[in-house]
């Protein structure tokens, strides 16, 4: 399933991200891509409170771009939220067990693409580009591979 939305602020961004985040389970997988300034932490910080609020819970999220992963627990389940920005190669997400976190948690991962062939093969793509003549415009290109993403249609076409 491949769509595409144009999200007319950074509010639209978060709004996107708060639709998605109550559909996520153990075993999810959302990978953000994009050029830096596209929205990737906007969204991933967005998913992160809305999971943490549904729970009651209100939490400073900072970056991961210099601990590349904070993990958050869910009622049941874990939120991985990883920054690869600084990864030198997809060989190094080895070492921050992200491959266990893909089976069990729910994670979102900035910078998905450089993980390479280590990208689970059940995985929600977002990919976020500037709209070019649009102040804060982003076009969000969204591509689910693998089963149970069928929730997804509707999500996207309320929050369009």
């Amino acid at each position: 399933m491949d769509s595409t939305l144009t999200l007319g602020s950074p509010a639209a961004t978060e709004a996107l991200a708060r639709a998605i985040a109550p559909h996520l389970g153990p075993g999810d997988m959302v990978g953000l891509s994009g050029g830096l300034g596209a929205g990737k932490s906007t969204f991933a910080r967005a998913l992160v409170a809305a999971r943490l609020a549904a729970l009651g819970r209100a939490e400073d999220i900072p970056s991961p771009s210099y601990t590349l992963v904070q993990t958050y627990e869910l009622d049941g389940v874990e939120l991985w939220h990883a920054d690869l920005y600084r990864l030198a190669s997809p060989a190094e997400a080895g070492e921050l067990g992200l491959e266990d976190a893909f089976a069990t948690a729910i994670t979102v991962v900035e910078w998905a693409e450089r993980l390479g062939a280590a990208l689970p093969a059940r995985r929600l793509m977002l990919s976020l580009e500037l709209v070019p003549g649009a102040d804060d415009a982003r076009r969000a290109r969204l591509s689910a591979e693998g089963p149970g993403w069928d929730w997804l249609p509707a999500v996207l076409a309320e929050a369009a």
